[in-house]
């Protein structure tokens, strides 16, 4: 049970260590470093090609893929 309370009370302070840092530096939180940006490249993507609609599409028909059932019950006949 130590353990567990030396723990949260670790994951606490670093939460609140971030926190602060981040009032204290009126910087406000960004999106992470890597991406296309990144790589110098300031167009869309490949995929979409800068339409937002292509994009919503491909994100569906991705979402409607890994709805399909993966595996099947064995014990059913």
């Amino acid at each position: 049970m130590a353990t567990f309370i030396i723990t949260f009370c670790f994951i606490a302070f670093v939460i609140a260590a971030m926190a602060i840092g981040v009032i204290m530096g009126k910087k406000p939180i960004t999106g992470s470093c890597g991406g296309m940006s990144a790589l110098g490249m300031e167009t869309a993507c490949d995929i979409c090609g800068g339409d937002q609609e292509i994009c919503d599409d491909e994100n569906e028909r991705i979402a409607s893929l890994a709805k399909t059932e993966l595996a099947y019950d064995a014990t059913k006949k």
